[in-house]
């Protein structure tokens, strides 16, 4: 009966700080259900669900252009601008056109054939149909998306690019349904902050890494001094500002989640209080022992 009165509205209302999270009924062992994000989540994850589902639809509908998720998109902040030719090779153009991520995290994840990636968020696929083309032959590329509507595109994208070493996964980043140590990779293109709890989905990117395995992504990093106003909005949520960590937020949840070797780069300014920049870590080798 605790962990059901530890996890009321008013019990949520008045656990936020880490510290109290912590003795609040267990919130590691409850995955993050307990305290203040318990009762953001659902919320959270449905808006997002449903922003990304409009896009979808959007572009499946062949709207002359896919739903701007923030004001930046049109400044090319955002999107397949981003990506040069090189870049995009392996993905047909509706795959990256469709994309609404900040950043090319395969240009930073030094792909090699016989590996198997895990792209995070996949969207229309555009990142896992480059990445089959570069571990190829014997690897393949994952996608994990929570939206039916993107999962479909994806599919699409990957029949017409006549791509087959690659799969598409329903599925949430705070339960990737995947064997422990099962991948050499995992990316993401402004995912991550999407979430409402970033530790439990570093922890779960750490629990399907193999040892020594490498973690490379794009995503938004928040300045100190964004205001609470821009935290508290939800469309800024969704377009991949809100809820993005600090760099010293994200280097922390990164060690927590057992990654070593830290590196965040800055890329370019997608906000007056926000950046996007490329992350990379990787996942410590098992020692061997005398």
């Amino acid at each position: 009966m605790a962990e059901l009165s530890c996890c009321s509205p008013d019990a949520q209302a008045t656990c936020c700080e880490p510290s109290d999270k912590e003795a609040c009924c267990g919130t590691s062992a409850a995955s993050g259900g307990c305290g203040c994000s318990a009762g953001q989540s659902d919320d959270i994850r449905e808006t997002v669900r449903e922003r990304y589902a409009a896009a979808a639809r959007s572009v499946a509908g062949h709207a002359a252009s896919a739903v701007a998720l923030t004001d930046a998109d049109e400044a090319g902040r955002f999107g397949a601008t981003l990506y040069a030719t090189a870049d995009a090779e392996g993905a047909p153009e509706a795959a990256v056109s469709a994309s609404l991520g900040c950043g090319v995290p395969t240009a930073v994840a030094d792909l090699h054939p016989g590996e198997t990636v895990l792209d995070l968020g996949s969207g229309a696929g555009a990142d896992v149909l480059i990445s089959a083309k570069r571990v190829a032959p014997g690897g393949r590329a994952i996608g994990l998306d929570m939206t039916d509507e993107m999962l479909a595109l994806a599919r699409a994208n990957a029949a017409e690019a006549g791509v087959e070493n690659v799969e598409f996964l329903h599925g949430y980043l705070e339960a990737v349904p995947l064997p422990d140590a099962s991948v050499d990779v995992v990316i993401s293109n402004c995912v991550i902050n999407l979430a409402a709890d970033k530790r439990v989905v570093l922890a779960e990117i750490a629990r399907v890494l193999r040892p020594g395995g490498r973690f490379a992504v794009s995503d938004v990093i928040a300045d100190e001094d964004m205001d609470d106003a821009t935290r508290a909005d939800m469309q800024q949520w969704t377009g991949c500002i809100a809820g993005a960590l600090t760099e010293a937020e994200f280097r922390s949840a990164l060690a927590d989640a057992g990654l070593v070797d830290v590196e965040i780069r800055p890329t370019h300014r997608v906000h007056a209080h926000a950046g996007s920049a490329t992350i990379r870590a990787r996942k410590a080798p098992v020692r061997e022992t005398a």
